[in-house]
């Protein structure tokens, strides 16, 4: 057995409920992770495996840092280090860009995690069906390395005006027509202009991974569009047992990984629990 499937199977155990326990509708189904990036302003002056820990003691089973600034080849032992010391998975990785992604899912393999997160790029300068098939191309040639390395590409709902219909997203998925390249579903980002329960639905078991944040259109309509996102989870306007609904017709089991403001330690516990709430966990 490998490092990643005794962690996996290990934690798999830790996250079965004990007699007198909450068990919701995804308790054991869905696990809880967060990026990184959410925990960096609370983690310094500590060690990783200090922060790690601490991430454990919040309600994480997971965490995914960015190949962008977060890890590389020069300090990914630290993080391996650490993830072994504490019991926190790093789940996967966010990798921007499709440019390097042979190298960062190699990083993303010796990390232990299974995925890594990729923004597709949309020049506004070239017309929209050559970024489309160039992007085909692109991903079904680094779907081949992936299959190899045993790491899912998942392509991330964003706002750059690129695949923004659920639609859009799954043709393309299915174009590039490999089980290697899927969907890492953000349930908020696309609340500006869709509902995330119908691209729930469209998606069905192309959506991978999740990444969890609130969206208020009142906020947004009235203070401009980034601010639906300074909504606490579960007080906005994503009807989340819809959501619930249709990622149990797919039986959805995996992560969910919170993506929104850092904060203090105290801060990421409350997201943790509401997370809890609004996953049903």
């Amino acid at each position: 057995m490998n490092r990643r499937s005794f962690i996996l199977s290990s934690a798999t155990a830790a996250a079965i409920p004990v007699s007198g326990v909450h068990a919701g509708q995804f308790t054991g189904k869905i696990r809880k992770s967060l990026k990184w990036g959410m925990a960096q302003k609370a983690a310094q002056g500590m060690t990783l495996t200090e922060a790690f820990k601490k991430l454990r003691a919040c309600g994480y089973e997971g965490v995914e840092p960015s190949l962008l600034g977060h890890v590389s080849t020069d300090n990914a032992d630290e993080w391996i280090a650490a993830s072994k010391e504490s019991g926190l998975i790093i789940d996967g990785t966010v990798g921007g860009r499709s440019e390097g992604l042979e190298a960062g899912i190699d990083l993303t393999q010796k990390l232990g995690g299974d995925s890594m997160l990729v923004v597709l790029a949309y020049p506004q300068g070239k017309p929209l069906q050559q970024t489309w098939d160039e992007s085909v191309v692109r991903m079904k040639a680094a779907a081949v390395h992936a299959g190899k390395q045993g790491i899912k590409v998942l392509i991330e709902n964003v706002w750059n005006t690129f695949l923004i219909s659920a639609y859009d997203m799954a043709r393309f998925i299915d174009e590039v027509g490999s089980p290697w390249v899927q969907v890492h579903f953000d349930i908020g980002n696309m609340v500006r202009w869709g509902v995330p329960e119908h691209w729930a639905q469209v998606l069905g078991k192309r959506s991978q991974k999740l990444d969890v944040k609130e969206y208020d259109l009142d906020r947004a309509m009235n203070e401009g569009m980034r601010k639906g996102f300074d909504k606490p989870l579960g007080e906005g306007s994503i009807n989340w047992s819809a959501v619930r609904a249709e990622l149990a017709k797919i039986n959805y089991t995996g992560w969910a990984a919170a993506e929104v403001k850092a904060g203090s330690w105290d801060y990421l516990s409350d997201v943790a629990r509401r997370m809890d709430k609004v996953l049903d966990l």
